[in-house]
């Protein structure tokens, strides 16, 4: 949606639904800031601490911040595991990208080395340890996860080398509690559950979403209040159910969202879903 269009018919800023939202326009919650706090004061002692929850309740704007609130620290390298999914090879072959180091597929114990020897010395610089990101960690293999732990300590792990932050979803809570995995999740800093929103509290974010991009009376109070109650709790479901409003909203170039709309396009949505079934059973039975 071309942003011109929201200027000019509702004098927004951004979109305030989308994903790719400004940092101004990322919002806050207690949960939120004690998690980020702790973090800046593990840097000094680094460690594992771990962000979980169901999709959609905010784990990686809880990153987004973190690198944002942590970035402009003199002498604090923060870095973001793009494929947590990788196999070993191409995990090392990240980290070395990372932290500018060599790396050789043939001698991964020199990478290794490498590594930590790059991160001491920064710390006897410094004292601050380097930070690493991890989203979707839930879908890191188990040796990329023995790794990280050979990797980030010495000293009999009396010394950590590096912060590293496992966000993932409640698979990740599941595959720390795994035999093989207990000794990771009996190192966890610091734990950041997320839960389910309440509705007044889905108000409130989306009332403050509209305001941060500039145009706060947009949608009316009943549809506000509606998309929160049809959200479940759940953020990344309000923003989408609101982002389909206001696509709509642009499209036949509406003064204002309201009520009305939102159970027009639902009628429409439960009309083409009952009609796409029937093309389905007639299928299935031809």
């Amino acid at each position: 949606m071309e942003l011109k269009k929201l200027q000019a018919l509702y004098g927004l800023k951004w979109n305030p639904f989308c994903q790719e939202i400004p940092s101004e326009a990322l919002q806050s919650f207690s949960d939120y800031d004690r998690f980020c706090y702790q973090i800046e004061d593990q840097v000094l002692e680094g460690g594992f601490s771990a962000c979980m929850g169901e999709p959609g309740l905010g784990k990686s704007v809880v990153l987004r911040m973190l690198s944002e609130q942590l970035s402009p620290i003199p002498d604090v390298i923060v870095g973001e595991l793009t494929r947590p999914q990788s196999s070993i090879n191409d995990f090392y072959r990240e980290l070395a990208d990372l932290f500018k180091i060599p790396f050789s597929v043939s001698n991964r114990y020199a990478g290794h080395q490498t590594l930590r020897n790059k991160w001491r010395s920064h710390i006897e610089t410094t004292l601050f340890r380097p930070v690493l990101l991890i989203d979707e960690a839930q879908t890191l293999n188990s040796a990329v996860i023995y790794e990280l732990k050979s990797l980030s300590s010495e000293r009999f792990d009396s010394k950590m080398l590096i912060t590293i932050i496992l966000a993932g979803d409640l698979r990740l809570v599941e595959l720390l509690e795994t035999p093989e995995l207990k000794s990771i999740q009996s190192r966890l800093r610091h734990r950041l559950l997320l839960t389910a929103r309440d509705p007044e509290d889905l108000e409130e974010i989306l009332k403050e979403a509209l305001l941060r991009a500039g145009a706060s009376t947009l949608m009316s109070p009943e549809l506000i209040k509606t998309l929160a109650d049809k959200s479940m709790g759940n953020i990344r479901s309000l923003m989408v159910l609101a982002h389909n409003c206001l696509v709509e909203g642009v499209r036949r170039e509406l003064p204002r969202l309201d009520e009305k709309l939102f159970l027009e396009l639902s009628g429409s949505f439960h009309k083409s879903s009952s009609r796409t079934s029937k093309r389905l059973h007639r299928v299935r039975h031809v």
